[in-house]
């Protein structure tokens, strides 16, 4: 290759553009249909960037536009070279993707990994180069290091959360695919999980069986949580709607948390079928729960009068202990205390007794219920 100084721009032909790199990025062919149809419609924007190994052009950045391009296909792309060494190169992979799509954690952590493992840096050399802490480079590692091979798989598919891997970290690897199944059988928060976690790092064989079995009922017994019983302050009318909230609301958390993950990574083909009647409903009925409830607000504020300027704060204390911590439960919902737990009694996980005494509201339950005035 002739005489190529560095940060000037060429155009080079498409089979020239090395991707020994490619290994430190995912693969997202729907980002590169999407990128060919730029490219077919505007041209190419900015160059890549390569670096030279042994005389060849690697690329540094551009990987989405190399595959879109053969797509089309172009002949060739703009190019800039810059000189870097193999850290330095791992460094630019990281830092000119920060400024648009930010690499996702895996990559992060592949590149960590290299910088460390591969080309020998400390993580403190790592985290400078990178600009980061050494906390962050210290996660990244563990992402990779700390995994089973199968919770690796999924996180390079997608198909697991990086919060989630993060708190897997924290077990023994023989422990986290047994956590992992709990997690997904039961629907549970990133909080429930890391809660569910915390309870497995100190727990016996036997408070290990039942965690995993019964993670909510477990996260209320830990807390001294007893089951719903009857709020004095309500009547026997408003305790019953109390109760249908709370498992409501339990029900609500728990399909959107399956929705954000696995949703339909987690159904065949077949159950998809099957079950679109069934999300067509779900989504027809709580829009109308909505506007209801909407409404059912309006003509509360109308005819309290405590919701007026100098009563509005006091009406405020009153609905947030009425609510308790279910006021939050449809964005993140946790096991604690709610309008219809009991007083805090002894905390049977610690001290080796179990029981199903904790009432946890489950999917069934809230199917069943039916809401009436």
């Amino acid at each position: 290759m002739r005489e190529w100084e560095d940060s000037v721009v060429r155009p080079l032909a498409i089979e020239e553009l090395g991707e020994r790199y490619r290994r430190y990025r995912l693969s997202d062919p729907a980002a590169e249909e999407v990128m060919a149809r730029s490219l077919r419609q505007y041209g190419q924007l900015a160059p890549v960037v390569v670096c030279l190994r042994e005389g060849r052009p690697e690329l540094v950045d551009g990987f989405k536009r190399r595959a879109a391009a053969a797509l089309l296909p172009w002949r060739t792309l703009s190019a800039r070279l810059i000189e870097a060494d193999e850290a330095q190169a791992k460094a630019a992979i990281y830092g000119l993707n920060r400024t648009g799509h930010r690499p996702q954690q895996l990559e992060e952590a592949w590149i960590v990994h290299a910088l460390v493992r591969e080309d020998g840096l400390t993580q403190v050399q790592a985290a400078e180069l990178l600009g980061q802490h050494k906390s962050w480079v210290c996660r990244r590692l563990a992402l990779l290091e700390r995994l089973t091979d199968e919770a690796k798989a999924e996180l390079r598919l997608g198909l697991l959360a990086p919060s989630l891997a993060r708190q897997l970290t924290r077990l023994p690897v023989g422990n986290q695919a047994a956590v992992l199944t709990t997690v997904r059988r039961e629907a549970l928060t990133a909080l429930e999980a890391r809660g569910v976690i915390d309870l497995l790092r100190g727990a016996n064989p036997e408070q290990e069986h039942f965690i995993l079995s019964k993670p909510r009922e477990a996260l209320l017994q830990a807390e001294g949580v007893q089951g719903p019983i009857r709020d004095l302050r309500l009547s026997p009318g408003g305790n019953r709607v109390a109760r249908q909230l709370r498992y409501l609301l339990d029900a609500l958390g728990g399909m959107a948390n399956w929705l954000r993950y696995p949703g339909l990574a987690e159904l065949k083909r077949s159950d998809r079928l099957l079950l679109q009647p069934r999300f067509a409903r779900l989504s027809q009925d709580t829009r109308l729960v909505a506007a209801l409830v909407d409404d059912l607000l309006g003509e509360l504020q109308l005819t309290n009068p405590r919701t007026t300027s100098h009563g509005r704060e006091a009406a405020q204390r009153d609905r947030t202990a009425l609510a308790g911590q279910d006021a939050a439960a449809a964005d993140c919902p946790r096991p604690g205390r709610g309008p219809d737990d009991g007083a805090a009694r002894d905390l049977p996980l610690r001290a080796g007794a179990f029981g199903a005494g904790a009432g946890v509201a489950t999917a069934q339950a809230v199917a069943t219920a039916q809401f009436t005035g």
